[in-house]
């Protein structure tokens, strides 16, 4: 059945869209002396003009129609093949066919505008009423010349339009991820305080064979908790507001520090030991330097060698604050280093715990005071180092972790 409910506006804008479509229809006109050409969409049943060089009068402009199987091109449609027309009234072919009679041209070229996998979009032609000279291997070679560009470039707007559209579907997708990871951890806070609250009052009368197993609960709501607060953190990034920094004032980083390292020992029997030179308050948000400490010292105990000490060492000295964790075990392979820091990077174990942004976090917590998280791994040891410049009180204030970032 005839396809008329089809107006191939789309392919009409497409050819209109390309920059050189006004100069291929000059360069054809003024070379060949012809008086209209076209580029044509053409189907099994339509021919519908998608630009043109009219200055004949002949009166087709984009959108306007032929019936198909009034136009030579129906005919090429089927063959593939070129067609060229010096003079209709002496063409042995065509003296006699209806179309140049029609049409008033007696001078015809059309060659087929052929996609890489074979499908006919079209034809780019030219007619005149007077006879010119067409038949020549420089004349063709233009016309077909322009013709596989036309093809390439409707190529590349249809791979492009296909990865825009799957460029939106990509975004729509993560949006709707990062807003339910959102969701959920927000959702999930309350009822891990009230599974808090009341393993607090049952560890109080709970006799000495319970303790075991008390704390092993209250080690899976620390880590519970962790993770929720990492989740929010990356959803807020991700979806504009940015991870807010409190006021920068001057912090005790020293009790900081030992509170941290007290809640990783209640739910641990790592040996951690704790180096501080701190001879000042430090101008930060406190209590984003720890989550920062609280997540490289929770992976260094995760990944760090069982019998061997996890390491910290916090020093204030000039103009620059430096914290380090290490730990002993395997060394990092080189190949991974550089997406440790990549959200949901859980290194290189399948059955490694944890959703791996707590490095991730930790990074962005460290750009928004202005410093910068490293790492190295060599000899049996890995060492995470945050480094941030001091005397910063008020030039961060009320940043957020977006903003850190931008301002870099």
């Amino acid at each position: 059945m005839p396809d008329d409910t089809h107006d191939y506006q789309g392919d009409i804008d497409t050819v209109q869209a390309m920059a050189q479509v006004p100069k291929i229809l000059d360069v054809c006109a003024r070379t060949t002396e012809m008086g209209f050409v076209a580029i044509a969409r053409v189907t099994e049943d339509r021919w519908i003009t998608c630009a043109s060089r009219d200055t004949l009068g002949f009166g087709l402009t984009p959108g306007d129609e032929l019936p198909v199987e009034t136009t030579i091109c129906d005919s090429i449609r089927d063959s593939r093949s070129l067609v060229v027309i010096d003079d209709a009234q002496t063409d042995e072919t065509y003296c006699d066919h209806q179309t140049p009679e029609m049409y008033k041209f007696r001078s015809y070229i059309s060659v087929p505008i052929i996609a890489s996998d074979g499908a006919l979009f079209g034809t780019l032609c030219a007619i005149d009423p007077d006879p010119k000279r067409l038949n020549t291997p420089e004349r063709i070679g233009m016309f077909q010349l322009f013709a596989d560009l036309v093809a390439m470039q409707l190529e590349n707007h249809e791979a492009m339009a296909a990865t825009q559209v799957m460029l939106r579907a990509e975004q729509e997708t993560a949006k709707l991820r990062e807003e339910f990871i959102a969701v959920v951890g927000h959702d999930l806070r309350n009822p891990i305080a009230a599974l808090g609250s009341g393993l607090t009052i049952a560890q109080k009368s709970a006799n000495p064979d319970q303790t075991e197993i008390f704390e092993h609960m209250r080690h899976a709501l620390h880590r519970m908790n962790a993770i929720i607060g990492n989740l929010l953190d990356f959803a807020r990034g991700r979806l504009g507001s940015g991870i807010e920094l409190g006021t920068l004032e001057a912090a005790d980083l020293d009790t900081i520090v030992e509170d941290v390292v007290h809640e990783i020992r209640l739910v641990t029997d790592r040996s951690i030991e704790v180096s501080t030179d701190l001879h000042h308050p430090v101008y930060c948000d406190g209590q984003r330097i720890g989550q920062l400490v609280s997540n490289l010292l929770s992976n260094a105990v995760t990944h760090g060698a069982a019998d061997q000490p996890v390491r910290i060492l916090a020093v204030a000295s000039g103009d620059s604050l430096r914290i380090e964790i290490a730990n002993t075990g395997p060394d990092i392979p080189e190949a991974i280093r550089p997406s440790l820091f990549h959200p949901f990077r859980r290194g290189d174990k399948p059955d490694q715990q944890g959703l791996g942004l707590g490095l991730y976090i930790s990074q962005e917590i460290a750009k928004a005071h202005g410093g910068e998280l490293s790492v190295t791994s060599a000899q049996g040891e890995t060492v995470f180092t945050f480094q941030m410049p001091l005397g910063r009180a008020e030039a961060g204030h009320g940043q957020t972790l977006s903003q850190g970032r931008a301002a870099e």
